[in-house]
């Protein structure tokens, strides 16, 4: 009989697969005693642009959360790369400064300069004394001004927060998590109450570095078109379930998973939340 040859276990220094995120059969909540999330089902290929799209209070914003480790869910399993996302795992704790996080409030600090802002993503690659002072080596600050010219902000660098529009602090956000030198990005209503065409040039920066750094991007929308324009797959959730996704190449819509929606009822059904 032949002998089955088995593989060194050194040759496997690593692990790398085509999901880097799933989540199975996932509930949350926020008081214990209703479910914000459903029976979330979940995953994410490496390097797309994945999209959540609900309206208000549908649980987008939970799914990053939960995703970034900031929450944890009642039941079921997430994993990020292979890691549980825990803020007291030290496992994923290693992980995190991978993951770039943008929240709706964008979190900049109104009195630093757009450059002490975009600084900041590059803290966790810094000893414990340069970090707590925030001493910033020569290189960083370089790889800092390229980030800000690369998004549109050449020449603002010492531009107070405060000072700048909507879209332009959106750009700080970006360049900031673009700083921590991410494997993934997170990003909740990075649009909102932009016009579309400022919303467009936001979406290209993130599409475009996307594609270039082999990014996976998720991001949370209420415009379902844009959604639809810019990602690979479109999850919708509804009152904390997923009720459909859709899988998109170019302007095709390839793959369509529910029994309950048409095309048009989605559309219809967020067109009117979009222009809100």
């Amino acid at each position: 009989m032949k002998q089955l040859q088995m593989t060194s276990p050194s040759s496997f220094s690593q692990i790398t697969t085509q999901k880097i995120i799933q989540m199975n059969d996932v509930w949350t909540s926020y008081d214990s005693k209703s479910y914000a999330l459903k029976g979330i089902n979940i995953s994410i290929d490496r390097g797309t642009n994945y999209a959540i799209v609900g309206q208000s209070g549908s649980g987008k914003s939970t799914l990053l959360k939960l995703m970034n480790g900031m929450m944890t869910p009642s039941k079921g399993t997430i994993k990020v790369d292979y890691q549980t996302p825990n803020v007291n795992n030290k496992k994923f704790k290693l992980m995190m400064h991978k993951i770039g996080y943008i929240p709706q409030s964008l979190g900049l600090i109104k009195n630093l300069t757009v450059l002490e802002n975009t600084l900041i993503g590059s803290l966790p690659r810094l000893g414990k004394f340069q970090s707590m002072f925030k001493i910033f080596p020569e290189e960083e600050i370089q790889e800092a001004k390229k980030i800000l010219s690369q998004v549109g902000l050449g020449g603002k660098e010492e531009r107070k927060a405060y000072m700048l529009s909507g879209g332009e602090k959106r750009r700080v956000a970006i360049a900031r998590a673009f700083m921590q030198k991410p494997t993934i990005l997170l990003a909740d209503e990075i649009v909102s109450e932009l016009d579309h065409h400022t919303a467009r040039e936001i979406m290209n920066l993130i599409a475009d570095a996307q594609k270039r750094l082999n990014l996976t991007a998720i991001m949370v929308h209420h415009d379902m078109q844009l959604a639809l324009e810019y990602a690979n797959r479109v999850a919708v959730i509804k009152e904390g379930e997923k009720i459909l996704e859709i899988g998109v190449e170019g302007d095709k819509i390839v793959d369509f998973q529910t029994g309950d929606f048409t095309t048009q009822e989605i559309m219809e059904m967020y067109s009117d939340e979009s222009k809100k």
